[in-house]
């Protein structure tokens, strides 16, 4: 049988939500319906955002605690919600899901990193579609920097993935040059790394908490490990397998 090409598909709040306030249950049909169409030949690990920005559909908390504590506090009611919809549409493609929720210090322990490892394996061995959120109960970095992105390089890394995928609301990164003169143009293969880092604008989401610089850190970090990374327009429907073909402007890191 021939091996499966893993990959980790990251997901921010912008792309969840089509750059509105709602999460968008197109993009979650979108996404499972290419999942759907490449499950013979690969096999997805996701990183999803959201959980706050589902939780601002149903609720208005009042608090006198700080901004963060109340963020904490809407991720915790927003989870639930935001792993039901994703499991209620990926069902009706005909996939299973899990929910994982990872914290930054998992990552500094090596019994938490084989425990990790041990049970996302066992999930996809079993053709579960593992969908991975850091606690946000616990922990602030995703709430205070990077929207995920940089979970989504450790978890790559840590799971020895082909690809890592980062869906943003670009076609991959532009040159800066292009956008000062309001053309954005991308770059389509990155070979000079450094040379990426000054081509960088760096600019916040609407509802994510990242931006382009946090990408570049993700990508640094699974460039260290011989991980190639693509930075696509989640936006797009088929932003995934019009990738593969070529068939839309995204940046590659080798």
């Amino acid at each position: 049988m021939q091996k499966k090409k893993r990959i980790l598909l990251k997901i921010g709040s912008n792309t969840l939500t089509k750059e509105t306030n709602n999460i968008s249950r197109g993009k979650i049909e979108d996404i499972a319906n290419q999942i759907a169409k490449l499950k013979d030949t690969c096999e997805f690990i996701i990183v999803s955002s959201g959980a706050i920005a589902v939780a601002k559909q149903f609720v208005k908390l009042e608090s006198k605690q700080e901004d963060v504590f109340v963020k904490q506090a809407l991720a915790s009611i927003g989870q639930p919600h935001l792993i039901r919809i994703y499991q209620e549409i990926f069902r009706e493609y005909g996939l299973l899901s899990s929910q994982c929720l990872l914290s930054y210090s998992d990552f500094e322990k090596k019994q938490s990193k084989t425990n990790i490892v041990n049970t996302i394996n066992v999930l996809v061995q079993n053709n579960y579609v593992p969908i991975i959120n850091e606690n946000d109960t616990v922990a602030t970095d995703e709430i205070q920097f990077g929207d995920n992105d940089k979970l989504a390089a450790l978890t790559a890394v840590l799971l020895d993935v082909d690809l890592l995928i980062i869906a943003t609301n670009t076609n991959g990164i532009y040159t800066k040059e292009s956008i000062k003169n309001n053309a954005p143009e991308t770059i389509n293969e990155v070979i000079n790394f450094n040379a990426l880092k000054n081509e960088v604008v760096n600019s916040k989401s609407f509802l994510g908490s990242g931006g382009m610089e946090s990408k570049i850190e993700a990508v640094s970090l699974a460039k260290k490990e011989n991980i190639e990374t693509w930075i696509v327009n989640g936006l797009e429907d088929n932003f995934i397998t019009n990738a593969f073909n070529v068939k839309v402007a995204f940046t590659k890191i080798k």
